[in-house]
């Protein structure tokens, strides 16, 4: 029994030996175990919504609802519209089928969706985008998030591109890395050879008004010489630049520019003194008339005083009328600005020195007033000569001892001198009122006849005498009618004499 005990455990030992050998073999031949979902493979993109608002979604599934106009079943609809042709599926309830596929268009990234619908059982509505072509046959994952990407990408090279300006970007070394199709396409017309980094076509303008980042820029080209304004943003070490036109802009400075050159030359041979303040009340344009007439010092001028700096010199030079004391003076000055500045305002300075200037306050757009200083001098002792002349002349009218009125060619009355008025009363206006004075309380006074046909005579050369009846105590009264080169009939009357 010793030997067959052995030689059975020597045989059930072997056999065990064999057995793990062969499981050993089979251990080492076996393939390679999947790795477990979610640990190798890319994310699913998955929405889960309730009553149309989203409950629940993956990673992927958000990225895409960022791109949606809004994150909610309505906004997502938006998206699955431009990508499957049927999509009737949303809108069944949950007694419908608990689970449809549908099969979208080519998409116009690398995947071809399919659109999986699933009811739950509490209601909910769980929508799985799914690409077949791939390997595992799972779900689609960064896939669509790859394709959302490239269509905004494509979006915003459009809008880039279609700017009606010049794009730029540029890396620390202020180097041109990137630029829109305008910018190439304005390289491309100005002759600059195509190189990388791109090459800088906008020259900056020597004496930039610009304040800041703003600059302005020109471009020569074949076509002439374009001008934009420039306008950078910082992006960390690296700058974007946006250089819009300015063709016009710049085109309307010039055509000011020259306009206000024009004016200025023809201000200067203006013998009236101009003075424009800003609605700061700063001078910004004035004539060499002005200095002519007033005085100022040139250097003063050109600093761009003030519009009280100015009045102020002018009161020191004695250009202005003296008033009573400073307050008045301030007073008078805020005076001067309001009215010019409401409306058209004159005022008549009579300088110490005898002369007299006229001062004329206009408005103008902006807040802006225009001060007009002319010389009036000798015009204002022609009119008080003129005056005087006149008074001195009616001086010897009244001292006639024979009633006098003068009638213009169309009637009306000139003049007339104190013995009419005394004898008649006030001068009437005109001669028909004249007539209706002289016939009184008679129907056809004796002698008015006659007058009024001196006096209507168109082609009367010589002087024409007659009588006429007066006013009470007055009696005959003798008139004559002389007509004057100046288109006017002189009538005289005086009592008559008796022999």
């Amino acid at each position: 029994m010793q030997p067959a005990l052995t030689a059975a455990i020597l045989t059930g030992s072997a056999t065990l030996a064999v057995l793990l050998a062969l499981l050993a073999m089979r251990w080492l031949e076996r393939p390679a175990r999947p790795a477990l979902l979610g640990s190798d493979l890319v994310a699913p993109c998955i929405f889960l919504f309730r009553d149309g608002q989203l409950i629940d979604a993956t990673a992927p599934a958000h990225t895409i609802l960022a791109g949606c106009a809004r994150p909610d079943l309505a906004g997502l609809r938006l998206w699955l519209a431009q990508r499957f042709d049927d999509l009737a599926a949303l809108d069944e309830t949950a007694d419908g089928p608990a689970r449809r596929e549908v099969f979208g268009t080519d998409g116009t990234g690398s995947a071809r969706l399919r659109l999986v619908v699933e009811h739950t059982h509490d209601g909910a509505l769980r929508l799985t985008l799914i690409q077949p072509g791939s390997e595992t046959a799972g779900i689609v994952v960064d896939s669509l998030s790859q394709q959302s990407l490239e269509q905004e990408l494509a979006l915003l090279r459009q809008v880039l591109d279609a700017a009606p300006m010049l794009i730029t970007r540029r890396d620390e070394q202020d180097r041109i890395v990137w630029a829109n199709s305008s910018y190439l396409d304005a390289a491309e017309r100005s002759g600059v050879a195509p190189l990388w980094p791109l090459p800088e076509i906008l020259a900056p303008e020597p004496a930039a008004a610009h304040d800041g980042n703003d600059r302005r820029a020109r471009m020569d080209s074949p076509d002439g010489v374009h001008w934009f304004d420039c306008y950078t943003h910082q992006h960390g070490a690296e700058t974007t630049s946006y250089a819009l036109p300015a063709d016009a802009e710049v085109k309307a400075e010039q055509n000011l520019r020259e306009f206000l050159q024009t004016l200025t030359k023809t201000f200067a041979d203006l013998p009236i003194g101009l003075a424009i303040f800003d609605r700061e009340r700063h001078l910004q344009l004035f004539n060499p008339a002005l200095i002519d007439l007033t005085g100022l010092p040139v250097g003063f001028v050109a600093a761009r005083p003030s519009l009280y700096s100015v009045l102020d010199q002018l009161r020191e030079l004695r250009m202005v009328p003296e008033p009573r004391d400073y307050r008045s003076w301030r007073r008078q000055i805020s005076t001067l600005e309001s009215a010019a500045a409401a409306g058209h305002h004159v005022e008549t300075w009579s300088l110490p020195g005898g002369r007299t200037y006229r001062v004329t306050g206009r408005p103008h757009p902006d807040g802006a007033i225009a001060f007009l200083f002319e010389d009036i001098t000798s015009e204002i002792t022609l009119t008080r000569k003129f005056r005087a002349d006149l008074a001195l002349g009616m001086q010897v009218l009244d001292g006639l001892d024979q009633a006098l009125i003068v009638f213009n060619a169309i009637g009306q009355v000139v003049m007339s001198n104190r013995v009419y008025a005394d004898l008649w009363g006030p001068a009437p206006p005109r001669l028909a009122d004249a007539l209706q004075t002289w016939r009184g309380d008679w129907n056809e006074a004796p002698g008015l006849a006659e007058l009024t046909a001196a006096l209507q005579m168109d082609d009367a050369t010589t002087r024409l005498t007659g009588l006429l009846l007066g006013p009470p105590k007055a009696g005959m009264l003798s008139w004559h009618v002389t007509p004057s080169p100046a288109a006017s009939v002189c009538c005289d009357s005086r009592r008559r004499t008796r022999r």
